[in-house]
């Protein structure tokens, strides 16, 4: 086991009660361990899920006017997946912190994935506990400030060509095609330029060291200037 930071505001919030710290970073292989009903952090976990969910759902709305629902949904997933939540933990040293049972302690729990991502929701449900929607607002957006600033459309799309097919398909049954405009550059590094068709008019180009680059970047330019 390891015991709460001397300081509870070490991990950027000053907890009133310490004891709901504690609950945060409480491992339910205490529980199991100890064969009873002892309290641990995976209801904390559940409120801090919901209330996270909630803060960035509405910082995307409001940062970002111009993403569809389906954009929407992509970038909070980006934002909360569990690699992410993780190392988030890491950057708290949360990992220190964690109360474990002997048997997570030498199997390597304290620095488990899965382990660390439910402690950090669980903070955030601490937080929002101890000090209020506001309180976990803040703290959520202060994590999660350099990571809205890395977003863009660019990265949410994986494949441009599909998400532009099905865009244009649910308006004409007309699929779009490319076109292989030029290629520069040198035989060791050629430059592809590639224009996308729909209809015989032409909705944008991209570039790309490849045929397939280029036509991926034709794609996300003519799926960015749809949307917009």
């Amino acid at each position: 086991m390891s015991a709460i930071p001397k300081s509870p505001g070490s991990f950027g919030y000053q907890f009133r009660e310490e004891q709901l710290l504690r609950l945060a970073l409480t491992h339910p292989s205490v529980a199991h361990e100890s064969g009873t009903a002892m309290a641990h952090n995976q209801r904390l976990e559940f409120l801090g899920d919901a209330v996270l969910g909630l803060v960035l759902t509405q910082k995307l709305y409001e940062e970002f006017p111009a993403f569809d629902e389906g954009a929407l949904t992509k970038a909070r997933a980006k934002l909360v997946n569990r690699h992410s939540l993780a190392g988030r933990a890491r950057s708290l040293r949360l990992g220190d912190h964690l109360i474990l049972s002997r048997g997570e302690e030498t199997s390597g729990g304290r620095d488990r994935s899965s382990a660390l991502a439910d402690a950090y929701e669980a903070l955030l449900g601490a937080i929002f506990l101890d000090g209020g929607f506001d309180a976990a607002r803040a703290f959520i957006l202060g994590e999660f400030a350099g990571a809205f600033h890395e977003l863009t459309s660019r990265p949410l799309i994986e494949n441009p060509k599909g998400e532009l097919q099905e865009l244009l398909q649910s308006r004409s049954p007309k699929a779009p095609e490319y076109q292989t405009v030029q290629i520069s550059g040198s035989d060791h590094e050629p430059l592809f330029e590639c224009a996308v068709f729909h209809g015989g008019a032409e909705l944008a180009k991209g570039q790309g060291k490849n045929k397939k680059a280029a036509e991926s970047a034709a794609a996300l330019s003519a799926l960015e200037a749809l949307k917009s």
